[in-house]
Order: structure tokens, then sequence, then C-alpha cells
């Protein structure tokens, strides 16, 4: 076994999109090579209602997908194809905007208040950029959940992992997509396709990544042993992105982790983007903006 390096740590940027949401961008519009296939991973967390109940109102997508999953409170949705419908805690959509949909996500929060939620965009290959768009909404109750001996709780939302698939099928990232939940003072080890790139975004509680060959992190069990690998100590809102492997190995501190684990074969296509719509070449981007001001952007019946 071979244990993926960590290749770096980020902390995600303050940002506002759609009609004045705050939100955090753990990454996107940039590094696309290193997150191939993925495009951006956005944390709408918030408590306070005026920060995100304007919503976002209508706008286009075209050559991406985009996997909506809802921790706390609600998103109403609709879209050109006329689909109208509610996420609620623990739900999930996998929207394939394909050719070109026109949709809007209006969220709400709970009795308190609290909306929580991340969007995370995939690539689309160039032999389906063009293709139908399709829904695929996927109730919390739909979702696998295992549980190991030691505790460590993992929800399969895409993908395989520990016996069980998630109900998310046909996409073309083939994602691995895993909310993963370690006891405190665990300690454990998750497999992971060597060729596929891979993060980790902490969202609650703190605890560590190991990585045992890079001699630029700060090796805090130096002076105990110098070749002791390296610990990067994360915790909430941090994104960990790792080189090639085929497990990390992350340590749980006092209060638990939980972590989104996220793997997908890379595309390794040239990508042009320009906001909502991602393609493979400026002109094809120009194409698209011509047509969303034509009226000419919905392709699908």
């Amino acid at each position: 076994m071979s244990l993926r390096p960590v290749k770096q740590v980020i902390q995600p940027k303050l940002t506002m999109e759609g009609a004045g949401v705050k939100l955090q961008r753990a990454f996107g519009f940039g590094k696309t090579k290193e997150f191939d296939p993925f495009l951006l991973l956005d944390d709408f967390r918030n408590d306070k209602p005026e920060d995100y109940l304007a919503g976002f109102p209508w706008h286009p997508h075209r050559g991406i997908e985009t996997i909506t999953y809802v921790l706390a409170g609600s998103v109403e949705h609709g879209d050109s194809l006329g689909n109208k419908g509610k996420m609620t805690a623990g739900d999930v959509q996998w929207m394939t905007a394909g050719s070109g949909i026109m949709h809007q996500e209006m969220p709400k929060g709970d009795q308190h208040g609290h909306m929580h939620g991340f969007q995370l965009w995939a690539n689309l290959p160039a032999s389906l950029k063009m293709t139908d768009p399709r829904y695929q909404d996927i109730p919390s109750s739909a979702i696998p959940e295992v549980t190991d001996d030691d505790g460590t709780r993992v929800r399969v939302v895409c993908g395989e992992f520990w016996g069980k698939k998630g109900p998310v099928e046909g996409v073309a990232a083939d994602p691995n997509y895993l909310d993963v939940s370690v006891r405190p003072g665990q300690r454990k080890r998750l497999k992971i396709e060597t060729t596929r790139n891979a993060f980790a975004y902490v969202f609650a509680g703190s605890g560590t990544f190991r990585d045992s060959s890079d001699p630029r992190a700060v090796l805090t069990e130096q002076a105990a042993d110098p070749t002791a690998p390296a610990k990067y100590d994360v915790g909430n809102r941090s994104l960990v992105l790792f080189d090639r492997g085929d497990e990390i190995v992350v340590q749980a501190g006092d209060e638990g982790i939980r972590f989104l684990l996220v793997s997908g074969k890379p595309i390794e296509e040239p990508v042009a983007w320009y906001g909502p719509i991602v393609m493979n070449t400026q002109e094809q981007l120009r194409q698209a903006v011509a047509e969303l001001q034509t009226g000419s952007f919905i392709k699908h019946r």
C-alpha cells in the first residue's frame, strides 16, 4: 500500500454568488488540472438568513454536472425542464446540465435559521458536453450508510465503498463521493484508487492527515523520530488536496472529524470556462453566450 502525500492544504475564501448569497469557496476558477475532473466546491453554511435567502435565481449551465448535498435547512429548485422540488437535510441532487439548462435554487434555513450544504461541480468530457440534461434527486433515506467496527461512519453518495454502492449512477466523472465521520482519537486508513485525483474537505471537528513522503511539511514528530511521517493538522473548513497513492490516513482529534472524501478519474481535456458554462474551446464559449443572447441556448425538447 502507498500513502498519498498531501499536496496542499487550502482554506476556503469568502465569496458572494447568486443574488447575494455569502458562501465559502474551497476551490474553483483555477487549478483545473490538479482537481480534474472537479471544477469547484462551495460550502454554503450560514446562520444569518439575510446572507442566503436571496438565493440563486434563474441562471444557465452548460457542459458540467452539479452535485448539491444538503445538511441543514432546505433548497427549493426549479428548471427549464419543468422540474420542481425541495431538498432537505441529507438529500442529494445530481444535475447533468449537458447541452444547457436554466434553473434556480432558493435556500431556506431550519427552525433555528441554520443553512448548510455543499455544491460540487464536475466537468463533462467533450463527447458529453451537449448531451441531454437530466436530474437525479436522491432522498436521504436512499443513501447507504456503513459503520466500521471502530465506529467510523461513511455515507456513500456516489461510487462504491466498503461493500456499499451509492444511489447516484451514470455520472461521466465516475466519482466516489463519501461523507466520512471518524470518532474522537481514532486513526483510520481509507482506500482510494491510485489513478484518481482526490481531496478531503473537513467541515466538522479536527484531525491530522499523515504524509509519508513530503519533506517540506512541518514534522511535528520529528524530534522523537526524524523518519516519522509529516502530520498536517486541519480543522473545520479545510481542504486537503492529495497526490497519487492508494490510501489516506486520518487521525481524528478530541471532537472527532467529519469530512467529504471525493475522488474521480481525470478527463485530461482543455477547459474553457466562463461562469456557469464550461466547454473545451473559446469558440464554444462564444457560441454559448451568443445563444443565451438570442434565446437559442436550450437545446432539449
